[in-house]
């Protein structure tokens, strides 16, 4: 640990995985005082939240097992980021002090502008719409006819959860399903799916979204006792709002060490940052080790340091295909796929130990700040003016 005298006040706003990991790794010097502002009183585990969704796991956990000691826990929204007085401004109408802030909203679903959905269908980004839709999926029959809209990860796994509970599903992709794995990935995922009754509708586009059924492009309408929309992220608006420029989906455009390109006392990270215009993919895996560069960055200030650039590569994609099976994608170092994955039930094993490091890598840098590594070694490109949004 470093030790020094005068204190500086760090607020973390946002107690995801890159939050919380960044929290705990600016207890790397013992003369920083941490807030970390979260709107909820427990860590939302949300790579789980398909299976929350079909009641095969839970996704609560306790803060206590994951801050490490003196990390105040403010359970508030931030509604402001006042860079004039350097205050954050809270939904209670309190408002906390800063040195530095550390930016960490993460991502949501955006509000889809297809007409109906956002009045008829669920989705399972946040724990309150999971929660929503589980109670709804224990109304209706088993035997009703669910449509899950969005071709990605979130899609195929909540598909595959009530697939393997019984239901009756049909998958809208939009256009491919899982574009981002290999040729022979997508056709491992695809024969799951039609095993288990799920119906793959590629380049299908739903248009309008009933009570009790879907409206596709061609004017064809399917029944749909209940509809799933898992496509269309974007991040909350409250940098735009502060006054900080943003990319089209509101991520802060820093540098490439994570600093806002308007304000040196603002550190974005996770699935809130988009690093010289260019954001690395939304995901757990990304989200939780940018947490730490972002803390590294906020301490080279307050030492008269100069911040090292992001370094992080994203080597792949885990997916599960119910309890039993999963897939992991390996890919190269700019994120790209290759021809080679592990399916069956060795890939669920690898999905289910890459969820339990998502935690425990936010635990071990609460016991050990300073600890976590991560893949690196994809170069970064140079600042796109033209995703600015706002000013």
């Amino acid at each position: 640990m470093i030790e020094h005298n005068t204190h500086r006040k760090v607020v973390v706003i946002g107690g995801g995985y890159a939050g919380t990991v960044a929290a705990n790794r600016l207890r790397r010097r013992t003369d920083v005082d941490i807030a970390l502002v979260n709107p909820r009183p427990e860590f939302v585990d949300r790579i789980r939240l398909h299976q929350f969704v079909s009641g095969t796991g839970d996704v609560a956990v306790d803060y206590g097992t994951l801050l490490g000691e003196g990390i105040e826990l403010v359970v508030d929204s931030a509604t402001h980021i006042d860079t004039a007085d350097r205050m954050v401004r809270l939904a209670s109408g309190h408002a906390l002090d800063y040195d530095y802030v550390i930016y960490a909203v993460g991502s949501t679903t955006a509000v889809p502008s297809v007409p109906g959905a956002a009045e008829f269908a669920f989705s399972v980004a946040e724990v309150e719409s999971a929660q929503r839709l589980r109670a709804r999926l224990e109304e209706v029959p088993r035997d009703a006819r669910l449509t899950v809209v969005g071709g990605g990860p979130t899609g195929v796994e909540t598909a595959a959860e009530l697939a393997e509970q019984g239901c009756t599903v049909a998958l809208v992709c939009g256009g491919s399903l899982l574009p981002s794995l290999s040729a022979p990935g997508r056709r491992y995922v695809a024969r799951w799916l039609s095993r288990h009754g799920v119906s793959v509708l590629e380049g299908a586009t739903v248009t309008e979204v009933r009570p009790d059924a879907v409206v596709f492009g061609d004017g064809a309408v399917r029944p749909s006792a209940l509809t799933i929309w898992t496509t269309g992220f974007g991040g909350p608006q409250l940098a735009a709002e502060s006054g900080l420029r943003t990319d089209t989906l509101g991520r802060l455009l820093t540098d490439e060490t994570l600093t806002s390109i308007d304000d040196d006392c603002i550190v974005a990270t996770g699935d809130a940052v988009a690093p010289s215009g260019r954001p690395l993919r939304m995901s757990s895996q990304g989200a939780g080790a940018l947490g730490a560069p972002a803390a590294d960055t906020v301490l080279s200030r307050i030492a008269g340091t100069e911040p090292a650039v992001v370094d992080l590569a994203l080597i792949g994609t885990c997916i599960s295909l119910g309890r039993r099976v999963g897939i992991r994608q390996l890919a190269r170092k700019d994120d790209t796929a290759v021809n080679f994955y592990v399916g069956g039930r060795a890939g669920a094993r690898i999905k289910e130990v890459t969820c339990k490091v998502g935690v425990g890598k936010i635990r071990r840098e609460a016991r050990k700040p300073g600890s976590l590594i991560w893949p690196k070694g994809n170069p970064r490109p140079a600042f796109a003016a033209s995703v600015v949004t706002s000013i």
